[in-house]
């Protein structure tokens, strides 16, 4: 078929959208099938219609694509969540504070735990630290061959995690010879450089000597990019809506705090009563109770700006009337923007080919290295609320409760005039201690040195079945873990020594300079060293399928396969493990993790599962592939999930396909078994829900308040499977022999996806969580669980478009490519029974995935003799930007305010020379035209968004000059 040719002669470029090359035969001999991802019927590669984009190591190389991740980056179909080395570069928040160091992909906007990542055809292991998904630096780029993007569902196939779809990262094979490979990808401007080398060895045909070995070592090393080396990271921005809201400035910040010991800042009541969180009166505004007072931002001060790094706190932004006089502190400029890591990857592997039979062994060694860094500390003074828990669940008193810079420290007096002359009513409080609010600079970034080591170890073999000629075989017994520790680094240092540096005035939080005394006591409460966690996932696995001929039908052969998998899955995570964790000498201030979230011992679960496909030839022009697997875990049942896809050739030059599928995503081994935590609220009243649904004011009528109950989080045991219903339908069209065009329409829905909710938000959907409310008999609230639930729904809907093509003109080979990914709908609810949420296409979310309405990818190649010049365009639409409390109320209009995030665009190019034989050198330009990436209202809240640009959609390095050099030495 003509569509079938045309596919065939763009793979051999590494351009093949749909199919794979096709195979030379020669008349008498046996015709040889072979698997592609997403069928386990092996078969002509030009023989399936299966929407698979095909990505050669050739097309790799002259994109300057160095990693897997920034191969992920540049896939359309690719989701923009906070999956890369710029998006979880900050402190986040929840699960995702385990991926130190980790890259993910997230196909569809699905989440990369619904992404399914294979290497040659089989699953590696989950990140160490997380349990649930895989970490992209493990896999071997160097050696790769070529990489399989399936873009469709398949759990029918390979069982859980494959919603969004599924890349299968292919080796090299059956390779002989000796290359060495060199790489710089070096930005314009210092920082976020990378460098790498590789060295391939080969020996041995498997044709001509029945045996290769192949081996493969590679090093990457990504450098630290810091939001001081580009100009575009500058959170205060207030004439464009954007403004820090970190009062924890250089200077600090003075507070009221309320449940604590008298400060400076407590007031005289009319009443007569003394409060601590009241403040002064605003001597420009009677009616106005000022807090959050920093003095460079009195009448008469220095003014914020005074301090390298600091500015007016923006109050009308914030919509925070009272903060008047503070001073904020851009984090964007002492942040990582993105992460350094280097990588070092092991590939072996041995082949022995007898007759039809190839037997082979295969080891892939990772180690990744990071060094996360981010923002130094934040001192608070303590509230009502300032507990904390030790490892074993006893609560505490925070070493920070009534932190106070006493009036023997240095600065005290110079502090408490310039308050009095701006507010003389606080005369009467000299030698009160003063709350405040720091960022301790001398401190230095808080840094978390990450470590992981992957290993899998395959043997294998296929062929043809003895005695059935015409049936292969394929099996193979594997076992692959990924073992992950995170060490504290700088920045971090012991909690009651520190809040005892402060008490008596050895530190300085109101100077940006320190006694050499105080210096030397910060340096001897260091934190550096100590293990903060660790954790270790493995898999063992046995997997058996064959594949073959039934009969046949007028329409051609049926063929089918079955095949069984049999895994064994363990997880590990240590918590503090230092034998003084349970005392409060051990505690380390804001450190991320602790014993709270250790598993009781190794957790475990196995899965069986047996699969079986057909391909019906219905007509000559028309097939039908049907495909079950039934998957059996322990711990919660089996699930059965079925595919059935259809492709008809109408004429030579047309093929329609389309498909339905359901899914499932299992959860992880945290979401489960995190151990369960609780927490009593004892902040400010909390309004009950059941009487106030509204809850507007807990004093409305009829509304009741409630405090002092508990709070349980952590993992549930009997949560379930996320479950998905998957349908795509779609076109090839080729009119020429040398154009080939295709249109794709796709759907997921997921049920029962797994969330946890917050207090508030389980308050604001009671109707929905009233079992999440546990009551007394008298009906008062004891406690509410926020723990993951089954809930969840989401909806998203698509088109991909993909145009290629290749032509002879002007006495050089042409050719190009020009892909689309267009969203039509992202919605999502929380529960089945609630409505569906607004559309979430082309709107800022602060987790998880933004809704790109618009990504495309062009390339265009042109190759003449020892010559190949790409260059390539990619571009992501804009979106409806975040928006700060006091421009979405209307109390503000900045002036050059614009609602919405410009698109991100930017050309890359690359010349590839081989005029010296088995030598070629490849330059190129990544951001020709130095694009800085779009201004955004993104505020770094610890969820590990950037300071006014989106790191989930743009490459914070600016232009970059790439060389690659590779030489085979024979």
């Amino acid at each position: 078929m003509k569509l079938n040719r045309l596919a065939a002669q763009l793979a051999v470029v590494g351009l093949a959208a749909h199919t794979g090359a096709v195979l030379a035969q020669n008349e008498g001999t046996r015709l040889e099938r072979v698997e592609i991802t997403g069928s386990s019927i092996k078969r002509l590669k030009d023989e399936g219609a299966l929407p698979i984009q095909v990505i050669s190591r050739r097309e790799l190389e002259r994109a300057g694509i160095a990693s897997a991740e920034q191969m992920i980056m540049q896939l359309n179909i690719n989701g923009n969540g906070l999956d890369n080395l710029a998006g979880n570069a900050d402190v986040v928040d929840g699960a995702a504070r385990g991926n130190n160091g980790a890259s993910s992909a997230n196909l569809r906007g699905q989440g990369s735990n619904a992404t399914l990542i294979l290497l040659n055809g089989r699953r590696v292991a989950a990140h160490g630290l997380n349990g649930g998904t895989v970490d992209l630096n493990q896999i071997p780029f160097a050696a790769l061959d070529r990489v399989e993007i399936l873009k469709d569902g398949a759990s029918a196939i390979y069982g859980t995690d494959a919603i969004g779809g599924v890349i299968n990262f292919i080796l090299r094979q059956n390779y002989s010879g000796l290359t060495i490979n060199t790489l710089a990808d070096v930005p314009q401007k210092k920082g976020g450089e990378i460098y790498g080398a590789s060295v391939t060895a080969g020996f041995g045909d498997l044709n001509s000597n029945g045996f290769n070995f192949l081996a493969s070592l590679s090093v990457q090393d990504n450098k630290v990019l810091r939001g001081d080396q580009r100009d575009f990271v500058n959170t205060y921005q207030p004439d464009r809506g954007l403004a820090p809201d970190t009062r924890g400035a250089p200077i600090a910040t003075l507070f009221g705090v309320a449940g604590t010991k008298e400060n400076v800042l407590t007031v005289t009541m009319p009443n007569g009563t003394r409060s601590n969180t009241a403040g002064p009166v605003d001597f420009a505004n009677s009616a106005l109770r000022v807090n959050g007072i920093n003095v460079l931002d009195l009448p008469g001060g220095a003014g914020c700006s005074s301090v390298d790094g600091m500015s007016p706190y923006q109050e009308a932004l914030w919509a925070t009337a009272a903060s008047k006089y503070g001073c904020a502190w851009d984090t964007g400029r002492a942040a990582v923007i993105q992460q350094p890591i280097k990588n070092t990857n092991l590939v072996s592997r041995m082949t022995f080919k007898l007759g039809d039979h190839q037997i082979f062994g295969e080891a892939v060694l990772g180690r990744a290295e990071s060094a996360k860094s981010f923002s130094p500390n934040q001192i608070t003074s303590g509230t009502n609320t300032s507990t904390t828990s030790l490892p074993n669940g006893t609560v505490v008193a925070s070493p920070f409760r009534d932190l106070r810079y006493p009036s023997t420290g240095a600065s005290y007096n110079q502090i408490f005039d310039a308050l009095v002359k701006s507010f003389p009513e606080l005369a009467g409080n000299r030698g009160l201690g003063m709350a405040f609010r720091w960022r301790c600079m001398i401190c230095g970034n808080r840094e978390i040195d990450t470590k992981a080591d992957t290993a899998r170890y395959l043997i294998g073999a296929d062929g043809s079945l003895p005695f059935f000629q015409d049936w292969d075989y394929r099996v193979g017994f594997s076992r692959a873990e990924s073992k992950g520790s995170s060490v504290i680094g700088s920045g971090y240092h012991y909690w009651q020594p520190f809040a005892n540096l402060i008490n008596n005035g050895t530190l300085n939080p109101f100077s940006l300079q320190q006694s050499p005394e105080a210096i030397k006591a910060l340096d001897a409460i260091s934190a550096t060293g100590v293990t903060l966690y660790g954790g270790k996932f493995t898999m063992q696995q046995a997997d058996a399928t064959v594949s073959g001929p039934l009969f046949k039908l007028p329409g051609g052969t049926v063929m089918a396969a079955i095949g069984v998998d049999s895994r064994t899955e363990k997880y590990k995570f240590d918590g503090d493990q230092r034998p003084n964790a349970n005392t409060v000498d051990a505690l380390i201030f804001n450190v991320p993790f602790d014993n709270a979230l250790a598993t009781a011992g190794t957790l475990k679960r196995t899965i069986k599962a047996v699969f079986t496909e057909v391909a019906v030839p219905i007509m000559k022009n028309m097939e039908i592939t049907g495909a079950v697997r039934r998957d059996e875990y322990t711990g919660f049942g089996s699930t059965t999930n079925p595919k059935i896809s259809i492709r008809y050739n109408p004429t030579e030059q047309l093929l329609f396909r389309g498909a339905y599928s359901t899914g499932f995503r299992v959860p992880t081994f945290k979401q489960m078994f995190d151990p369960v935590t609780q927490s009593t609220f004892v902040g400010a009243d909390f309004t009950d829900p059941a009487t106030c649904p509204t809850r507007v004011v807990s004093n409305a009528p009829g509304c009741a308040s409630v405090r002092d109950f508990t709070t349980l989080f952590g993992g549930k045991a009997t949560l379930g499977p996320e479950e998905a219903k998957m349908y795509s339908a779609g076109m090839v069209l080729q009119p020429t022999k040398d154009l080939v065009a295709s249109l794709d329409w796709w759907s997921v829905r997921r049920e029962g996806t797994i969330q946890s909710f917050g207090l508030t938000t389980l308050a604001d959907n009671y109707q929905y969580f009233q079992d999440n409310f546990i009551r007394d008999a008298s009906g008062k609230i004891v406690a509410v669980d926020t723990r993951y639930v089954n809930a969840g729904e989401t909806l998203t809907k698509g088109l991909e478009a993909s145009v290629r093509g290749s032509m002879n003109a002007l006495g050089a080979a042409w050719t190009g490519s020009f892909d689309v990914s267009y969203l039509l709908d992202k919605k999502s609810r929380l529960v089945p029974s609630a409505p569906m949420g607004s559309s979430e296409v082309g709107r800022f979310t602060r987790a998880g995935d933004l809704g790109i309405r618009w990504k495309h990818t062009a390339t265009l190649t042109r190759s003449e003799g020892n010559w190949a010049a790409t260059v390539q365009h990619v571009y992501r639409t804009g979106y409806q930007d975040f928006v700060l409390p006091g421009v979405a109320n209307g109390s503000v209009k900045p002036a050059n305010w614009n609602p919405r995030v410009s698109p991100y665009s930017v050309i890359n190019t690359s010349l590839a020379w081989s005029g010296i034989k088995n030598l070629t050198i490849t330059a190129g330009i990544k951001n020709l035209l130095n694009e800085d990436p779009p201004f955004s209202v993104t505020y770094d809240t610890n969820t590990g968004a950037g300071s006014s640009w989106e790191p989930r959609v743009a490459d914070p390095r600016g232009r970059a000059y790439t060389l690659r050099v590779e030489y085979r030495m024979f």
